[in-house]
């Protein structure tokens, strides 16, 4: 990684996107600290840490502290993010919006600009939220419809400018724009994190002590790094020979190539699905001010992240199986509605290919789904591992984070993904130097 972007800096070209991209990412950072007009940031900061729920943890961490802060782009790019699986989503459901899809570039424009304004919809939705919810309770300093207004369109703008910034990083930076901008959020609270996590278990402590829970814990990040890197690069390649054909006077075809099936296939999309449906009843709970007691709260304990792997509260762990089932189901639900065995075996037939052994049509379609339902199981386990193991040791050492597994798979697949964009862009220009001479 660091020899890529050590011969991405001798190239001009790749050294000015390399230059804008971290501008903006100023910006952004710059960004995070603004407070929205109207708001009381220590009274703010008080009501977070009074929370005793976890719901808030990971939307702050992806946030990069934005959301604690108050700050104007509080919002963030979840809106994005969430659009952009709602398009995915109906894009399966919706034939229209699958034409468009596959109508080549003009319909990818027309993708974009009707993610755009569903982003800006759901950010306007959520800034309301939080606007009203947390104005009830006091976080703005004087609730009335004025500094309401100020509120929501601020925090709608601030997510539509990130939304932007992004865009403009992929069009004139290194590409991966909204990636970069929520990894770098995500990154922006590590240290906080890694210092916190030395305070509680290193510093003070007996020399053995110390240097054994500091091998513990270089040796847990490197361990699931490592996990996350072979959940993204793992690819069961399936071999797909093509038959000779007759053109004019020449036989073509004969070719051999493969169909690459991702360990992965949903990257860190079921998690984000499992935890936002756990996470639902308690942030609705939170917004309308409920601090009861009785059966709800109960079911609220079950849960919520901080009581599960508690060795005096064990039967609140059962919200952690009921998690792990979730990322598993998602996982096989996400990879059926983005990959369909059937289209690409009839695609194979029509194109005179097939799987050496495996007859085309339905055989294939047959075959491809069983091993699609293999590889998606041990991804999902891989995934189920990386994502839990966090909250095991929260919950029997108290060792609080804001960041987890998934905020580790986001960092680890994006830091990959960029990382190969800059060697496909150093490649063109190394070929397009060689045509030149």
């Amino acid at each position: 990684m660091f020899t890529t972007l050590k011969n991405a800096f001798k190239i001009k070209d790749l050294r000015n996107k390399i230059f804008f991209t971290f501008a903006m990412l100023v910006v952004i950072r710059i960004g995070s600290q603004l407070p929205v007009p109207g708001i009381d940031g220590d009274y703010f900061k008080s009501w977070f840490a009074s929370q005793s729920n976890g719901a808030f943890g990971f939307f702050d961490a992806i946030t990069g502290g934005s959301f604690l802060n108050g700050s104007i782009l509080a919002l963030n790019i979840s809106p994005y993010i969430t659009s952009s699986i709602i398009m995915q989503l109906l894009t399966i459901a919706i034939p229209k919006l699958e034409e468009m899809q596959r109508d080549g570039e003009d319909g990818r424009k027309k993708m974009t600009a009707i993610t755009r304004y569903v982003t800006v919809v759901l950010a306007l939705i959520q800034a309301t939220a939080m606007s009203v919810g947390f104005g009830r309770q006091g976080l703005l300093r004087d609730y009335n419809a004025l500094n309401v207004i100020c509120a929501i369109a601020t925090l709608t703008a601030g997510s539509a400018f990130l939304m932007w910034i992004g865009e403009r990083i992929t069009e004139k930076g290194i590409g991966n724009g909204i990636s970069i901008v929520l990894v770098i959020n995500i990154i922006s609270r590590l240290p906080e994190d890694l210092a916190n996590l030395f305070a509680q278990f290193v510093i003070g402590k007996p020399p053995a002590t110390a240097v054994l829970a500091a091998v513990i814990i270089f040796a847990v990040i490197v361990a699931m790094v490592v996990l996350v890197i072979i959940l993204n690069d793992g690819v069961r390649r399936i071999p797909v020979q093509y038959a000779n054909k007759v053109q004019g006077r020449k036989m073509v075809g004969g070719q051999t190539s493969n169909i690459p099936l991702k360990i992965n296939t949903a990257g860190v999309i079921p998690v984000i699905f499992a935890q936002s449906l756990l996470q639902m009843p308690i942030l609705i709970s939170t917004f309308v001010g409920y601090n009861g007691t009785g059966v709800w709260n109960e079911i609220l304990k079950y849960l919520n992240s901080q009581y599960w792997c508690n060795p005096s509260q064990l039967k609140y762990s059962i919200g952690l199986l009921a998690y792990i089932v979730l990322i598993i189901f998602f996982a096989y639900f996400y990879t059926s509605i983005t990959f369909n065995p059937l289209m690409v075996a009839d695609n194979m037939k029509k194109q005179g290919g097939f799987i050496p052994g495996i007859r085309p049509g339905k055989p294939t379609s047959d075959y491809l789904n069983k091993v699609l339902n293999y590889i998606v199981l041990i991804g999902a386990i891989g995934l189920t591992i990386v994502a839990v193991l966090p909250y095991i040791f929260s919950g029997v050492f108290n060792a609080s984070v804001s960041f987890g597994g998934t905020s580790l798979i986001i960092i680890v697949s994006v830091v990959l993904e960029t990382m190969k964009q800059v060697e496909s862009q150093m490649l063109v220009r190394n070929y397009k130097g060689f045509l030149e001479r």
